[in-house]
């Protein structure tokens, strides 16, 4: 098969006579129809590299089964499917709770096992979640970015009523936006850097007079202005930067939440001033990692893909709006040199083996 092999820190490949994986019993062969790329996948290649390398990455993927590795499992031949990426060990206390997000010892397609920039992947039966038939493989590539906007959401207590500032427009802080006006949230305000971001946000229908581009003014004011004076009951921060999340601490009512959900760039601190915030306004602060799945698990309809799924299956969401690129296999390095060296607008860059 054709794929893509990450050999070493900076040192992409394209393959054309990858041998096709060989699978356990508990796997399926998967021909990938669609894979996006991630934001995590630019540092993975130019920066920081995999865990385990020569490696194929890429794990946010849809396809169809075509193989199994236990012959009990034929049914499964033919069936479209979104694929949750996470391994779990399924012996931790975290996987023992079923809190399968939070393993301590999980393999991961893409970053610790082979992922879904290739013709095929060897995917764990457990892993996959059956499509819909309206569900397009474009948009189930997009299930893995939209459970971590689902589960960053559901870390807060919100209502209808509730004033909601999302700090960031990349690719997790505007499917929030898409969730968080679909759950009914009308006052929900976006803050942002760039244009063409704005565009997509009105497209998938937040108001313009709700959208607030940093680099015009004053942000806190703003905020103020749009809150009668109060604040925003809940702060999301998507960036993961040290200015956008101490602006969060000030931005916020007394008694607020804010969510982290972006990955830091760097270090964080905490000044003083922001502690005394934390303290004064008692404002309640939520972590957030990944997105609950549980497989086959008869509660698995309250976790964030089937959340999802439902939604997109009902057509309330379209996560296809924030695809900008779409690429062949052959392209993936294109689309990664896009996103790294930011030449191009991009939100979502979908490669269509």
């Amino acid at each position: 098969m054709k794929a893509w092999k990450l050999d070493s820190v900076g040192n992409i490949n394209f393959y054309e006579n990858v041998p096709e994986p060989a699978l356990a019993p508990d796997q399926v062969l998967v021909k990938v129809k669609a894979c996006g790329i991630c934001g995590s996948d630019v540092p993975r290649v130019y920066k920081n590299g995999a865990h385990k390398m020569p490696i194929i990455i890429g794990h946010e993927f849809s396809g169809v089964v075509e193989k199994t590795g236990d012959p009990v499992d034929k049914e499964l031949i033919g069936k479209r499917m979104g694929i949750f990426p996470l391994i779990p060990c399924k012996k931790c206390p975290a996987c023992l709770s079923k809190k399968y997000e939070m393993c301590s010892n999980y393999s991961y397609l893409g970053s610790r096992t082979d992922g879904g920039f290739a013709e095929y992947a060897a995917v764990p039966k457990w892993n996959l979640i059956e499509l819909p038939d309206n569900v397009s493989f474009e948009q189930a590539a997009m299930l893995e970015p939209m459970a971590v906007a689902v589960h960053a959401m559901r870390q807060l207590e919100l209502d209808s009523d509730d004033s909601v500032l999302v700090c960031g427009a990349g690719t997790i802080g505007q499917l929030l936006i898409m969730f968080l006006l679909d759950r009914g949230i009308k006052k929900v305000y976006a803050l942002g850097n760039k244009e063409f971001q704005k565009k997509t946000l009105l497209d998938i229908g937040l108001p313009e007079e709700h959208y607030f581009d940093i680099k015009s003014g004053d942000a806190k004011a703003w905020v103020k202005e749009k809150t009668s004076g109060l604040g925003a009951d809940a702060y999301f921060e998507c960036v993961g930067r040290n200015e956008t999340a101490e602006q969060g601490f000030g931005m916020v009512k007394a008694g607020g939440q804010l969510c982290l959900v972006g990955n830091p760039a760097g270090d964080m601190t905490l000044i003083q001033g922001d502690y005394w915030k934390i303290l004064r306004k008692q404002l309640r602060i939520r972590g957030t990692w990944n997105s609950s799945y549980l497989g086959d698990d008869p509660e698995a309809e309250k976790d964030d893909w089937h959340y999802v799924l439902k939604s997109l299956a009902a057509g309330n969401i379209h996560p296809e709006k924030l695809i900008t690129h779409e690429l062949q296999l052959s392209e993936l390095e294109k689309g990664l040199l896009v996103m790294r060296d930011k030449k191009e607008d991009y939100i979502k860059i979908m490669v269509l083996p």
